[in-house]
């Protein structure tokens, strides 16, 4: 009997995340039967997933990402009837071809294995509905000529994490089938660092904290996301927050992410009464905290102008190189909307003083 529980993100909700999200790998658990003949566990799970190549799935194992009754094996492993096989592998391809379009990319980092890139706000990581065309895996496939795919061109982006399409920052891709599956046993077991700047409104009571709480699509609106505190719905998510500088009505906080859910940040902080500041979907586009005159309002206007998208960064990501098991970390500077927004507010926590 087979029962494969898909960490990919919900078809139904965009196709975006706070770094940002669900990430995009599949989680399986199969439970061998009881007639079942002793042979190798790469010949067997071969033979009983789909999209699962030799190849593929003793990569898995090197990564030690396949586990038998909770125990890494080896690929020359024996399976026996009743024997507990669980494993995370990266997403299969998606049922969408993807055109190479050339783009200029800001790649901070590349070497044969995976490549950083630093995507700009405002572009769509993966081709879909009414983004068919100027994408980041479109970018990709045209940058990389031997970037992993599926057959028949099905998309195969080599991307094991996404950001939103409104949030700027890093992302890692993997080149390679072994890479994918290295780095998306880290993103799996919450060993990838990352760090997130963030502009939110208001000022959060401890300068430190942690924000706990179950993220699942909202009853009453199905194209967000909201916690659940008692758990019983949604997917166990927590975000670890600092805040580094006040601006009088905002602050600009550090988040470090331990899940990754769909808009996690973005539902966090709007739950503990902050919402990122001009997130339209979560309801940062308007004054939620400060004066109601006419001054302080139209200056608000104009930075939302500045920056009219959710004010989140993925400013740095930390890993282990999936070929040289060494440590890696990779760094990004604010864009230039995100930073002149926070001069702006600098100046009128100065002034107002």
């Amino acid at each position: 009997m087979l029962a494969a529980d898909s960490l990919l993100p919900d078809p139904d909700l965009p196709d975006e995340e706070d770094g940002d999200g669900d990430e995009l790998y599949e989680q399986h658990r199969l439970i061998v039967d009881r007639g079942q003949v002793m042979i190798r566990i790469d010949k067997f799970l071969m033979n009983r997933l789909s999209n699962a190549t030799r190849t593929k799935i003793q990569n898995a194992i090197k990564a030690e990402a396949v586990q038998v009754n909770g125990k890494v094996i080896k690929s020359n492993y024996r399976i026996k009837p009743l024997d507990l096989i669980t494993m995370t592998l990266p997403g299969p391809p998606r049922d969408v071809s993807v055109v190479p379009e050339p783009m200029e990319l800001d790649i901070p980092y590349e070497d044969e294995s995976f490549l950083i890139v630093n995507k700009p706000a405002g572009m769509v990581v993966h081709p879909a509905f009414g983004h068919w065309c100027g994408t980041l895996v479109n970018g990709l496939a045209h940058h990389l000529s031997n970037l992993p795919t599926g057959r028949n061109g099905e998309v195969r982006p080599g991307l094991v994490h996404r950001i939103d399409k409104d949030t700027s920052g890093l992302l890692v891709i993997g080149k390679t089938e072994w890479a994918m599956t290295h780095l998306s046993q880290q993103f799996f077991h919450h060993t990838i660092k990352r760090t997130y700047l963030a502009l939110v409104w208001g000022i959060p009571k401890e300068s430190e904290g942690t924000i706990r709480g179950h993220i699942g699509r909202s009853v009453k609106d199905r194209k967000v996301q909201a916690v659940f505190p008692d758990g019983d719905q949604g997917k166990h998510a927590v975000t670890h927050y600092k805040v580094l500088k006040t601006f009088g009505h905002v602050a600009l906080l550090q988040c470090n992410l331990e899940t990754g859910r769909t808009h996690q940040i973005r539902v966090h902080m709007k739950h503990i009464g902050h919402p990122l500041f001009s997130d339209a979907v979560y309801g940062g586009d308007k004054v939620l905290y400060g004066q109601r005159t006419g001054t302080y309002k139209a200056f608000v206007e104009a930075a939302f102008q500045l920056m009219p998208r959710q004010a989140l960064h993925a400013k740095s990501l930390g890993l282990v190189h999936p070929v040289t098991h060494e440590p890696a970390h990779f760094d990004s500077e604010l864009p230039a909307d995100f930073a002149s927004v926070l001069a702006k507010w600098e100046q009128y926590a100065t002034h107002d003083s």
